[in-house]
């Protein structure tokens, strides 16, 4: 386990940590070349469980013997960068809350066909580019047993630090990938898709159809405008979460949640 010790911003093996952007982390040419950080020793332990291959740990000299021994234990020939707490600032651009991060590979996408392929309950995650929002709806969608969670090229990376952070790690834990083509085109794969949007064709969340539906394809739009009309019109269902007190809507994550817990298989 070789250990460095940081003293400064120039040595080559922490700009992971600092200088490159989220687009240059990603690697959209090559995704399975890129690499993404996760931050914590929780959010480290169920990468690694997950198989995600780490490349470098960033954190506090402290945690060597105490949060991140077990993590290095587990990575036999890792090398560990350490730096005083300041300089961590310095490097990450806000504090450390538990002072650990890591550097980890990517993996190669499953194709759609073979994610799908047993699947009952899914989200597709259609324009979403809030962190925040993507971390919480994959939180849910791993605690209410949604099975695989799609994107559209649209969306934000379910990589990004803080959408890991916010998730506590649940990204790992829910088979998720790209969708290349139109929404609807995820009928090809056996699904209905529901389109949760306000429309005066909408039907209540709770309706007896939907949960009789043997696979379903729940479609969550971005914070703003939410669906595109042409999304709607496609859709099998258009699905609208009965309101009190003349709220019109909630938090696409917050109506994630409730839409994953009521069309539960």
């Amino acid at each position: 386990m070789p250990v460095i010790h940081i003293d400064n911003l120039d040595h080559p093996g922490v700009k992971p940590y600092w200088s490159l952007t989220e687009a240059q982390l990603r690697n959209r040419l090559e995704p399975e070349k890129g690499i993404f950080i996760a931050e914590s020793p929780k959010v480290i332990r169920v990468a690694l469980a997950a198989g995600y291959e780490p490349l470098s740990l960033l954190c506090e000299e402290r945690h060597i013997d105490g949060d991140a021994s077990d993590i290095i234990a587990a990575c036999p020939g890792l090398t560990v960068y350490t730096a005083y707490r300041p300089m961590l600032t310095e490097l990450t651009g806000y504090t450390l809350t538990r002072g650990v991060l890591a550097a980890m590979k990517r993996k190669k996408f499953e194709p759609l066909s073979q994610m799908l392929k047993d699947a009952r309950r899914i989200v597709v995650i259609d324009s979403v580019v809030d962190t925040t929002n993507i971390g919480a709806i994959f939180r849910s969608a791993a605690a209410l047993g949604i099975e695989a969670v799609v994107l559209t090229r649209s969306s934000c990376d379910p990589l990004n630090r803080r959408a890991v952070r916010v998730s506590m790690g649940t990204i790992f834990q829910v088979p998720w990938g790209w969708l290349d083509g139109p929404v609807n085109s995820l009928k090809e794969y056996g699904f209905k898709t529901v389109a949760m949007a306000l429309t005066d064709k909408s039907v209540p969340l709770d309706h007896p159809a939907l949960k009789a539906e043997g696979r379903l394809a729940i479609v969550m739009g971005t914070e703003g405008d939410g669906l595109a009309s042409t999304t709607i019109e496609e859709a099998d269902y258009t699905v609208r979460i009965p309101m009190a007190h003349g709220v019109d809507s909630l938090n696409v994550a917050a109506a994630a949640a409730v839409a994953f817990w009521e069309l539960r298989k």
